[in-house]
């Protein structure tokens, strides 16, 4: 049985990493692939793993009115029912994220940004983009600042390749950025949201200047390799069927949603609840906010500035993409395997430091979401130590596996979105980008040792 669902997981890794090949989005095989773990599993289990046995011992308590022939099938239905509770948590953060920030965006809010970019030296512009999205990664989240950066550098830079490098940068800096922040990378929102990491000063703390290094290295190592002027492209004239956004209505969206997000960490830390219901209450008060902002507008500009119409615009996709994935993982963590895998680790490796190493250049070859979640379901949260909650091996963690998806295109979210919008090749990015990015993988992490050690 656990070969089955080993098997069928490289199977549907594998399909994710063929998507554009193969010509199948990664949400189709990632759901294909969770669910037919999680069959295998259910129907070849005989015996209940040992390390089940309490949670088993808890059901029967809880559930001593049941027959006999019940017993498996409920309680392996209430297996499932707990990681999606867990699952559900991350995902409903997600899309509330993401409404808020497509809100900020079919409201033009982001030019207020945009527009105070001026120069057209190389050099400065890398820096202020690269900078830029390292902040924005961090308030935002790298996937969604990828699309706004990508966005923003079309109207700068008119130069396909020399669009590319730059658009490299942004992947770098996006996943740096949000490595160190609750809400800027999905591997650091699921650490904080299982406890790993629950202290949010204690991981800018610690991962902050390990993702500075990050970006700043390659850099400073480009700032002598560079010369001259970009050409900008022309800009276009607004057509009569566009619509008109106020400046009021821009800059009151803009800073509601930046507000909104800056909240969500706030609110956990005060109330205790799981971040996603912070998120939700952002969402609804902007979502309040626009209907009476546009209340007295035109149908047609009320039906494209809408939280309605956001919703409809959201990356869903992306958001079944991590059901199924998650879906799978915690297949593998119920059937062993993650077990397995740790005492591998440790047994082979041992050092928290090079195992983490590890985890984060796995994740330039296949997507970083599963390698936490299956390094979640490795390591019970200890007492004290390096595994504790804010322990080093989990800041490290978040860290690595934040940042080591920028060695190749395809390790990231941020990657992956860049690599669609753009159509940038794979083979080109590890041509021009892949050692750049791996220097600053490199750096970030000796800094984080050196600190730490």
């Amino acid at each position: 049985m656990e070969a089955a669902i080993i098997i069928v997981f490289v199977l549907g890794y594998l399909a994710i990493a063929l998507e554009h090949p193969l010509r199948i989005d990664k949400a189709a095989s990632a759901l294909i692939l969770g669910v037919l773990c999680w069959t295998i599993f259910v129907l070849g289990i005989d015996v209940i793993p040992e390390f089940l046995q309490h949670e088993l011992s808890f059901f029967l308590d809880q559930n001593a009115h049941l027959a006999e022939s019940e017993i498996m099938p409920m309680f392996l239905e209430s297996r499932l029912l707990h990681h999606l509770s867990e699952i559900a948590s991350i995902l409903f953060f997600l899309m509330g994220a993401m409404t808020i920030v497509e809100t900020i965006d079919a409201h033009e809010g982001f030019r207020i940004i945009t527009e105070k970019i001026r120069t057209t030296n190389k050099v400065k512009l890398l820096w202020i983009v690269s900078i830029l999205t390292f902040f924005l990664s961090a308030v935002l989240d790298n996937l969604t600042t990828t699309i706004v950066m990508v966005s923003l550098l079309r109207k700068l830079i008119s130069d396909k390749e020399t669009r590319w490098f730059y658009v490299g940068f942004v992947i770098i800096a996006a996943n740096a950025g949000g490595a160190w922040s609750p809400i800027g990378d999905v591997t650091t929102t699921m650490l904080w949201i299982k406890k790993q990491i629950p202290d949010v000063p204690s991981i800018v703390q610690h991962v902050f200047l390990p993702s500075v290094a990050t970006i700043v290295v390659p850099l400073a190592y480009l700032s002598y390799k560079m010369k001259g002027n970009l050409v900008r492209p022309e800009a276009r004239e607004k057509g009569n069927g566009d619509i008109s956004i106020s400046k009021k209505d821009r800059n009151v969206v803009f800073f509601m949603g930046i507000a909104g997000l800056l909240f969500v960490p706030v609110f956990k830390t005060v109330t205790h609840l799981p971040p996603f219901m912070g998120m939700m209450f952002s969402l609804g008060v902007l979502w309040v906010a626009t209907e009476i902002l546009h209340g007295r507008k035109l149908l047609t500009q009320k039906r494209h500035l809408s939280i309605l119409s956001t919703l409809r615009r959201i990356d869903m996709p992306s958001v079944l993409f991590f059901l199924g994935i998650l879906l799978g993982v915690a297949a593998l963590q119920e059937v062993g395997t993650l077990r397995n895998l740790a005492a591998f680790l440790d047994e082979s490796i041992g050092n928290i430091y090079v195992i983490n190493i590890a985890i984060g250049l796995l994740s330039a070859i296949v997507d970083n979401v599963p390698l936490v979640a299956a390094a979640q379901g490795m390591y019970e949260i200890a007492a004290t130590g390096p595994f504790a909650a804010d322990g080093i091996f989990w800041l490290f963690l978040a860290y690595c596996a934040g940042t080591g998806g920028s060695v190749l295109i395809i390790g990231s979210a941020a990657g992956v979105a860049a690599m669609g919008l753009e159509r940038i090749d794979f083979i080109w990015y590890l041509k021009k980008m892949s050692l750049l990015a791996l220097i600053g993988y490199g750096a970030g992490a000796a800094l984080f040792i050196l600190i730490h050690v």
